[in-house]
């Protein structure tokens, strides 16, 4: 995949290209439906599978109260748009001078003459230049002016629920991350380095890997079932991560994100870890001493346990 950054730095070949525009945060099933028509078109066609999406997010722009938190960074959205087949991604700045382009200068300056547009293909509730005044509607008769194509891709819904950055904001700040995950189509997760900890778990509790992330969109406080990996190479566990305050220690302030591996390490103590949250156990609640919380890491760990058995077990039902 290639990956640019400012309009300046496009090469000449960048296109002719299929074309969608978006923020993307999360990369859900829907976004997902409109990147591989991308492809489709792109292959159909014989043109480049190409994303513009911004950064920041417009509205830290236009609408700074009203900006969403965001689930993910520009760079794991390009990695999950390569997934779906994504050739080219430009990551524009988005500013004051983008914000005040009509509808008609954007197409113009932006996709007729850097990005070379040969066919753009938008979801259902796509909305570009000044105030937002532009939608299909209206590229769609841009296009025919600047000599592009342009395909509406319909919403999705996954068991009755609109799928939308938004709807899974929602799942996962309330820790409902396993329906997250069907809007995902794979678990939500967190990626950061493994910092020190305050030392107690590995003397009073259990051992953890304590991890730092950027991420404005966090799973409630709880208990959940997540699998571990280790962001530099192939090694993976099964775990419980403790999201959450630590009450059972009272000098506690900070929110920690702490993982107790169920399977050895097997190496090294891993650099920076991968946490995908599968399913929540309980609340995080006060022990009223380290002895009676370590009791409940474990079992919570065996509750863990039971339910990559049952996911195993499964596995194997449709395998065979």
């Amino acid at each position: 995949m290639r990956v640019f950054r400012t309009l300046d730095e496009l090469p000449a070949d960048f296109g002719p290209s299929a074309l969608t525009i978006g923020n993307f945060d999360g990369v859900h099933v829907a976004h997902r439906r409109i990147l591989r028509r991308v492809k489709e078109v792109a292959v159909e066609r014989g043109l480049k599978a190409s994303v513009l999406t911004f950064d920041p997010h417009p509205s830290k722009v236009v609408a700074p109260a009203r900006a969403p938190r965001l689930m993910t960074s520009p760079e794991q959205r390009c990695a999950l748009m390569q997934e779906e087949g994504i050739a080219q991604v430009l990551i524009m700045p988005f500013g004051p001078q983008v914000a005040h382009l009509t509808p008609e200068q954007f197409v113009e300056q932006v996709l007729v003459r850097k990005l070379d547009v040969r066919a753009v293909l938008l979801g259902h509730d796509f909305r570009f230049g000044y105030k937002q005044s532009g939608n299909v509607s209206v590229l769609t008769e841009l296009g025919k002016k600047y000599g592009f194509t342009t395909e509406e891709v319909q919403a999705v819904t996954v068991r009755g629920r609109l799928v939308s950055s938004t709807a899974l904001r929602q799942l996962i700040e309330a820790g409902r991350v396993a329906q997250a995950a069907r809007l995902l189509e794979r678990p939500y997760a967190l990626e950061g380095e493994v910092v020190p900890g305050r030392g107690v778990g590995s003397k009073q509790t259990v051992p953890t890997l304590n991890l730092a992330v950027n991420t404005e969109v966090l799973p409630a406080t709880g208990v959940y079932v997540t699998r571990t990996h280790d962001a530099d190479d192939e090694r993976a566990w099964p775990s419980v991560t403790n999201v959450g305050y630590r009450p059972t220690f009272s000098d506690a302030r900070e929110l920690s994100i702490e993982t107790f591996l169920l399977e050895p390490l097997h190496g090294e103590t891993p650099r920076r870890i991968r946490v995908e949250f599968l399913w929540r156990v309980r609340d995080e609640r006060q022990f009223p001493d380290a002895q009676a919380l370590k009791q409940q890491i474990l079992r919570d760990a065996a509750v863990a346990q039971a339910y990559f058995r049952r996911i195993k077990k499964w596995a194997s039902r449709s395998v065979s």
